[in-house]
């Protein structure tokens, strides 16, 4: 008898279950489970007798059951959402429960709940990914917008929003179709901390509070239901879709000269988690109020996250309030038994601390995971109580039940097919990629004027791409638009690829350089890949690969015309040699675009498009990743060991593009209404509650009041300014307007400065537009000290509005008076 039969029976035989379940349910999991017909893939919707539902309590459902759905509290729309899934979760007999906890649950006939597929993708679109959606017959393509790392290029909220929204109502649509579930695990909100991660072409970028603000919009945009976006009672209100932000947390690295995610012990200090790695998170949550997090296959300092109570319960269900359920990144309780050895535990173990720290639902790449294989066992074993598990469906259910999987929702009721790859859909994926390309070079070269340059010879790995602009994590889309099928509708083209993506040999180079040296214009279209980025492929350097540069010199060198060099691109490329080079006169980053992202390109590159894009992340040169290893998690510079900073808050060395870095077609230039600085005082009622600095633990705390806690304080304080964007080129345009703070000096680790808000903002040649920001002192102005605690400081700090030259600044006074 294996194990798993045996843990089966000894259950039975000890609690006496073979006497209170009928016969039928009195099986083992393996074979409950073995009796469930398995599909590649199993979407959400309900499917009965051969027939979709599009909710689970449609009486004639229950009617071709053999049921009546009166008899099911869980039906009665009348009871709040708690009385309901208390009704159904209590139906269930306890192994008719553990079949509930993994991504493919397999339903309980006999009370008319069906199966459900929870794991669905919708990144930048709705992905292929996952055992819950599936793409054909009815359902041929989606929409694809661009890959997050370039949509957060454009720093435009509300284009987050759109995005998200225009998602969701494809995936509702999808949903009525049978073809994808109402749960989607999107959108990554980790912070990029090392450039070399293969994953970065799914993020924000690399700053916090950036990635945040994209979390929340996107949440917004996918769950939102007009109407209800205020409702007071979060348990019951009601969601378009639900998301799922993820990976938490500290999770930033996938394959790196042999050290795996799998393995990865993510030494953080807890300054870092606070500030940095769970930032975003707490932002989805308790801004966004997302209905999922996703735990992730790493340690923190030592403890696997899907096993961290301090990580699961304690911080995003009692500090944070998530109203929703805690998912593992699939096979993570099994990567915590067999591959970390965690504790040395047994299978059961595992089970049993996953869930006691709040993990309720388990995605399993296998027919069945561990959760399915382990629970019932684990409970006959005193590891698991059927209580932890009862709560573990009660948050899964109330999603579901919020999501309309029981009632639907009367507003998606009628999307369907016309809803998807619409008009304004494939519009917004366009306007999306336009709005982030970002122009990191242009010596008066861009735009082209294609009545004067009519013959272009195009060249490189992406210039025909079509699959590759839209990266990992994808769907299949309305349509391609490469690069050479939009320059091709505005000029001759003599198109050359030169070398593909891993350029391994040179001698292609020269047909390209031939046609050159004709050429009215070169464009060249080069970059990266999922062949060299991606999920479990970390880089090893931020080159070109193999001769690709030798491939743009060789070009440049040789062409007759101006020269334009386009990267695709997740993660930043050390492109010295063409910023250095006089005969590239233009550089522009376009990650990577979409379906429509070669339309996107030609625009910006022949000027229908002036370019407002903004870099979310630093471009390091390439000999940063000499300087530390990517195992090294600290973001402050070590002086001892040598390692400079990590992101622009702590980097000490010189970038090749700065974060925030985007040239214009037009130059803006700003002034603040008010030139004099702001004086705030705040009072504090209790000396008790001003805090030392930690690096001045020995002092006493007189009369004057350094610091004091941010949650002890809770300002309401505001800093309210005005600034002036004039654009003073001769072409309209956007300008996405950047606002920092800088702490007091001598403030001991303190981040260079830290970006607390940004607008875009679009102004015609030679108007301005007046821009207005209204923070919180204490959320634009905290820092984190060594010991966690969010404090906010008295003494000048400063507020710094744009980067460089055109930067205007002034001082904020605050006097913590006691």
């Amino acid at each position: 008898m294996d194990s798993y039969h045996f843990s089966s029976f000894f259950l039975c035989m000890i609690t006496g279950f073979l006497v209170l379940i009928p016969p039928y349910y009195s099986t083992t999991l393996a074979s409950a489970a073995a009796a469930t017909p398995q599909h590649a893939s199993e979407p959400g919707a309900i499917e009965t007798g051969g027939k979709n539902y599009s909710k689970v309590c449609d009486a004639a459902r229950f009617e071709a059951l053999g049921l009546r759905k009166d008899d099911f509290a869980y039906c009665d729309s009348s009871l709040p959402y708690p009385a309901r899934v208390k009704d159904l979760v209590g139906r269930m007999t306890l192994v008719e429960k553990i079949l509930q906890l993994g991504d493919r649950a397999q339903g309980v006939g006999r009370i008319g709940l069906p199966k459900y597929g929870w794991w669905s993708e919708a990144l930048h679109g709705i992905a292929v990914t996952g055992h819950a959606t599936y793409f054909g017959d009815v359902v041929p393509a989606a929409t694809s917008f661009p890959n997050v790392i370039l949509a957060a290029a454009s720093f435009n909220e509300s284009l987050w929003k759109k995005i998200g929204q225009a998602v969701s109502t494809e995936g509702r649509a999808m949903y009525n179709l049978g073809h994808t579930g109402l749960n989607f695990w999107s959108p990554n909100v980790n912070v990029v901390r090392d450039p070399r991660w293969g994953r970065v072409l799914e993020t924000p970028g690399e700053d916090p509070f950036v990635v945040g603000r994209y979390a929340v919009n996107f949440v917004r945009g996918m769950q939102d239901v007009e109407g209800t976006e205020n409702v007071q009672d979060l348990d019951s209100r009601p969601l378009k879709v639900s998301t799922c932000c993820k990976h938490y947390a500290a999770y930033d690295l996938d394959n790196w000269f042999g050290v795996s995610r799998l393995h990865f012990d993510a030494r953080v200090t807890e300054q870092d988690m606070v500030e940095t790695f769970v930032r975003p998170f707490e932002m989805c949550v308790k801004e966004g109020d997302a209905s999922s997090i996703m735990c992730s296959y790493n340690r923190v300092n030592g403890v696997p996250a899907c096993a961290d109570a301090k990580l699961l319960s304690q911080t995003l269900r009692n500090d944070w309030q998530l109203h929703g359920y805690i998912v593992s990144d699939c096979d993570s309780v099994e990567v915590m038994h067999e591959r970390l050895k965690w504790l040395g535990d047994t299978a059961e173990d595992a089970v049993g601390q996953a869930m006691k720290a709040g993990l309720d639902l388990d995605c399993g790449l296998g027919n069945l995971n561990y959760y399915e294989n382990y629970t019932l066992s684990a409970v006959a074993q005193g590891k698991v109580r059927e209580s932890d598990i009862d709560n573990a469906l009660k948050n899964l259910y109330m999603v579901l039940m919020r999501a309309g999987f029981f009632d639907n929702i009367e507003a998606y009721e009628n999307l369907g097919l016309n809803d998807i790859c619409t008009k304004e859909h494939i519009h917004l994926a366009a306007d999306a990629a336009r709005q982030a390309i970002v122009l990191l070079k242009n010596n008066l070269t861009l735009p082209l004027d294609p009545k004067k340059y009519k013959d272009v010879v195009l060249v490189g790995p992406h210039a025909k791409a079509t699959k590759a602009m839209i990266g990992n994590y994808e769907g299949i889309p309305c349509r391609y638009v490469s690069p050479l099928d939009a320059i091709a509708k505005d000029v001759r083209v003599d198109y050359h690829e030169g070398c593909d993506v891993h350029c391994r040999s040179s001698r292609s180079v020269r047909p390209a350089v031939e046609a050159a040296k004709k050429a009215k214009a070169t464009i060249i279209v080069a970059g990266l890949g999922l062949e060299v980025e991606r999920e479990e492929l970390d880089r090893n350097d931020l080159l070109l690969p193999g001769f690709q540069t030798e491939l743009i010199n060789r070009v440049a060198e040789a062409s007759a015309g101006p020269v334009v060099l386009v990267i695709m691109a997740g993660g930043c490329v050390d492109v010295s040699f063409a910023q250095n080079n006089p005969k590239i006169g233009a550089i522009l980053w376009a990650g990577y675009p979409g379906q429509e992202g070669g339309q996107a390109i030609a625009d910006v590159i022949f000027g229908r498009h002036n370019p407002g894009g903004r870099l979310p992340l630093t471009w390091y040169k390439n000999e940063y990743v000499d300087a530390l290893p990517m195992t090294s998690m600290q973001l402050r510079p070590n002086d001892q060991l040598g390692y400079p900073g990590r992101t622009y808050k702590f980097f000490n060395g010189t970038s090749l593009y700065p974060f925030g870095h985007g040239m214009s077609y037009t130059q803006f230039s700003y002034s603040r209404k008010n030139d004099s600085g702001i004086f705030l005082p705040i009072k504090v009622d209790n000396h008790h509650l001003c805090k030392l600095p930690s690096d001045k633990a020995n002092a006493t705390v007189d009369s004057h009041c350094p610091s004091i806690s941010v949650d002890a304080l809770g300002c309401k304080e505001e800093i309210s300014f005005e600034v002036d964007v004039t654009n003073v080129g001769k072409v309209d345009g956007d300008d996405v307007v950047l606002v920092y703070s800088k702490p007091p000096k001598g403030v001991a680790d303190a981040p260079l400065k830290q970006l607390v808000a940004f607008q875009r903002v679009y102004v015609e040649s030679g108007k301005t537009s007046s821009v207005k920001f209204s923070l919180n002192a204490c959320k634009a102005l905290n820092l984190v000290e060594k010991t966690a605690y969010v404090v906010l400081h008295s003494g000048e700090h400063a507020i710094v509005v744009g980067d460089g030259d055109s930067a205007v600044s002034f001082p904020v006074e605050i006097e913590l008076q006691l």
